[in-house]
């Protein structure tokens, strides 16, 4: 049974009308969020520590910025809009100690609660929204009048008032103009986490890199490997994105059909799902998590080493001059970005 599509008409701003809303971090989600609920007409409070490149942005958008300690008290929903790593400090130390009882903490993603980094007291709301798309088109969608889909989840122990107020959270960035699904904070976790690791990013990248290195080892030019390996890739996205993958398959010629459902399994095979359920399985139990968790606490030094020597192949270096050829695209630095706190 298909799962129901929550809209406007199954949202009220009001249940928010006479609540503060805390929205802690001024980075791509939490930007968005806060820009979105102050133009619907919310009384939204930012939270940042003192030393935040951000504290500037965030008061010359009109929003009075306190510290996270600060907005725990002020605020009746408290979203936590920091990097997955960094939200169980600051909820122990800035959050925890001022969290009476009605107060909601809200997220963007599940990670911290569902493999209890984060364990909220008794008397807390806690719920999820979602958004299916990063901050600045959340906040572009808005400002057109439109919205991007989310996500909204419900953690068990939370009043009858949660879910109306997770709805009411998702109207006010516009996600209701699109559409709301409902989900949990374990199926939204485990799900995010497998479609990165196998598919969107690690799985793409390495199937990439894969072709670009069997071309240039054959002895094909990099350029050539670039663009039949990557640079094109963006076409067959968005043809996906907007017709499925048969209505990609019915712009593309006859002979690239072919190609695909003859060769495509060759590639992609049962080894391959293999990988995958066991991917899953670590995601399941949380391995993966306590993994990462390890990694991080312990200076992450196999993370940077493995960003280190994807930054030095071939196929950036070849990607950097192509571009340079390429006026239609935009160019953008993104290294080193991360989510303002």
């Amino acid at each position: 049974m298909p799962a129901k599509v929550y809209t406007n008409k199954d949202a009220d701003l009001r249940a928010l009308r006479h609540k503060t809303l805390g929205v802690i971090g001024y980075g791509s989600q939490g930007h968005a969020h806060a820009l979105n609920l102050k133009d619907s007409g919310l009384k939204v409070i930012v939270g940042l520590y003192p030393q935040s490149k951000s504290v500037k942005v965030a008061r010359k958008h009109g929003f009075e910025v306190y510290s996270s300690a600060e907005v725990a008290q002020k605020a009746d929903i408290i979203m936590l809009a920091v990097p997955d790593m960094k939200q169980a400090d600051v909820y122990t130390n800035d959050l925890l100690p001022h969290l009476g009882k009605g107060k909601t903490l809200l997220f963007s993603h599940g990670f911290a609660i569902h493999y209890d980094l984060i364990k909220p007291p008794r008397g807390i709301d806690v719920i999820m929204v979602a958004p299916k798309g990063p901050g600045h088109v959340v906040r572009s969608q808005y400002l057109e009048g439109k919205g991007v889909p989310a996500l909204i989840a419900v953690a068990k122990g939370s009043s009858r008032n949660a879910k109306n107020n997770a709805l009411a959270w998702a109207k006010g960035i516009g996600a209701t103009r699109a559409g709301v699904l409902q989900t949990s904070f374990k199926e939204e976790t485990e799900t995010d986490l497998f479609g990165e690791q196998t598919v969107l990013c690690g799985g793409a990248s390495a199937l990439i890199t894969a072709g670009f290195e069997t071309l240039v080892e054959a002895g094909y030019q990099p350029e050539m490997a670039y663009f039949e390996c990557l640079h094109e890739l963006k076409l067959i996205v968005d043809m996906m994105v907007e017709s499925g993958i048969s209505g990609m398959r019915f712009t593309v010629s006859e002979t690239a059909k072919w190609g695909d459902v003859s060769r495509g399994p060759r590639v992609i095979n049962k080894a391959t799902k293999r990988t995958m359920k066991a991917i899953l399985k670590d995601i399941q139990s949380g391995k993966f998590a306590k993994e990462w968790v390890n990694e991080y606490n312990g200076g992450l030094k196999n993370y940077n080493a493995l960003l280190k020597e994807g930054d030095e192949h071939l196929i950036e270096k070849t990607g950097q001059r192509l571009r340079g050829l390429m006026p239609w695209i935009k160019k953008k630095n993104l290294k080193g970005a991360q989510a303002a706190y």
